[in-house]
């Protein structure tokens, strides 16, 4: 790879701060796409007794989402890279309010199937677009950082949509948290259009300063600061060692990703990961209404516990990522598979108190996420800016295949065994993404390596 001069850092006075809002912008919308995703789980005790479900019919219910949502990802990834974040994201915004509110209006099992299909493949894209817009907008020194604030919207919406869903059901009927869901999407597919670019280049609120710092932060490193890249190199070298870190070319085609073991040993963890995540999400308000017997309101604020912890897990993951370990995405993702593996063991003794078995599932929360934000980033290091939305695809597809696979299949467990089954099951998925992370590679860019 060719050398190039060091370039002087731009002074901080000087240059905007836009790329922050950008990301605040990303984190309100996806934490609204989120909560559109989330409500089916707060409202499923009633969906389930008023249409008089079995367990394997709610998993499906669950499941049908992440299915369409999964096979949504690759196509989604081509939409963005022919069409742009621009106009890709709020037409999804559109469509994903449009089918929410609908759900609200559903007279049988079937309507609301089509309804979470319809749901998945119009959500599809927001995913790639918000981790297309991070790898556009920030620096390879902010990403992690960047990506543990994106990620930690995805598990913000489930934290307040539990207690603000169990309120709205009380007063109004389940049918009304899909109606109240729907309304952020309208407005932020309005502020998505005219405040967000594809490239910080044509955005109006970000100056020629900030512009350059993005792209020279992204630029192969120069003489100088190759030789600290040794120096940190020969510091974590037991490290590297372990997490098996690899001079690695980015690709710049579809073909090179799909060859990549890398890519796709990924994308088997994030199955298993995304799975666990998908259970708690569906299922927790079901286990603590039908085994610990509480009330809707204190269901709503215990099922918010996890993703409490689950917030403060993916900020610390995406610090650590960037900071602690100096970019390196795979230590912080091997720790969540492996404390996931004893957290997941550990409720087939949960306690029934309510708070403490809130602050069991907080801590669950935080180790499941300190990991998680590096999925979204972990191919940035191994592709070209073109190529990125298709290798994040494919992790998202494995990722999702998760979310409607094990899900539904803690359904058919329940109809024959009993929750403890089901949460050792969950320990083996943490153990099989564990060893999967392990074959897997820890890419830096040519001259970088200690």
């Amino acid at each position: 790879m060719q050398r190039v001069a060091a370039q002087p850092m731009v002074a901080d006075s000087t240059r905007t701060g836009y790329r922050w809002i950008v990301l605040g912008i990303v984190f309100v919308l996806y934490t609204a796409a989120f909560a559109d995703r989330a409500n089916i789980g707060i409202a499923l005790p009633y969906i389930r007794s008023e249409f008089g479900l079995t367990n394997t019919q709610t998993g499906l219910i669950v499941s049908l989402f992440a299915f369409a949502y999964a096979l949504g990802q690759v196509p989604a990834a081509f939409m963005v890279r022919a069409l742009g974040t621009r106009i890709v994201v709020p037409t999804a915004l559109l469509l994903t309010s449009a089918v929410t509110a609908a759900i609200g209006f559903a007279g049988s099992v079937v309507w609301i199937k089509v309804c979470r299909v319809a749901l998945g493949l119009a959500e599809a894209p927001l995913a790639i677009g918000m981790v297309t817009t991070i790898n556009n907008w920030f620096p390879a020194r902010e990403k992690g950082t960047a990506a543990g604030i994106f990620i930690a919207a995805t598990k913000f919406g489930p934290l307040i949509v539990p207690p603000l869903g169990a309120l709205i059901i009380v007063t109004l009927g389940w049918r009304y948290v899909f109606f109240f869901c729907a309304i952020p999407g309208l407005l932020l597919a309005v502020v998505w259009y005219w405040f967000v670019r594809d490239d910080p280049a044509g955005s109006r609120f970000c100056n020629r300063e900030e512009v350059d710092y993005i792209k020279s932060a992204n630029l192969p490193v120069a003489h100088s600061s190759q030789v600290a890249a040794r120096t940190e190199g020969r510091r974590f070298r037991w490290l590297d060692t372990v997490i098996r870190t690899r001079q690695v070319e980015p690709m710049d085609t579809p073909a090179q990703i799909f060859r990549c073991w890398s890519i796709w040993g990924a994308a088997i963890a994030y199955f298993f990961m995304q799975g666990i995540v998908g259970v708690i999400l569906a299922w927790l308000p079901v286990y603590l209404v039908e085994v610990k017997h509480f009330s809707i309101m204190k269901v709503g604020y215990v099922a918010a516990a996890p993703f409490a912890g689950a917030v403060f897990g993916n900020l610390l993951g995406g610090w650590l990522s960037d900071r602690w370990f100096n970019k390196r995405r795979k230590p912080t993702m091997l720790i969540t598979c492996a404390s996931t593996v004893v957290m997941m063991y550990s409720l087939t003794a949960a306690p029934n108190d309510a708070v403490v078995l809130a602050l069991l599932l907080f801590v669950t929360g935080v180790l499941l996420s300190v990991g998680y934000s590096a999925y979204s980033i972990y191919p940035s290091r191994m592709t070209t800016k073109k190529a990125f939305p298709v290798a994040t695809s494919l992790l998202n597809t494995g990722g999702q295949f998760g979310t409607a696979s094990i899900p539904f299949l803690t359904g058919v467990i329940l109809d024959s065994y009993s929750w403890n089954v089901v949460f050792i099951f969950l320990a083996a998925c943490s153990l099989l993404a564990l060893c999967f992370m392990c074959s897997i590679i820890e890419p830096v860019e040519p001259g970088t390596a200690g």
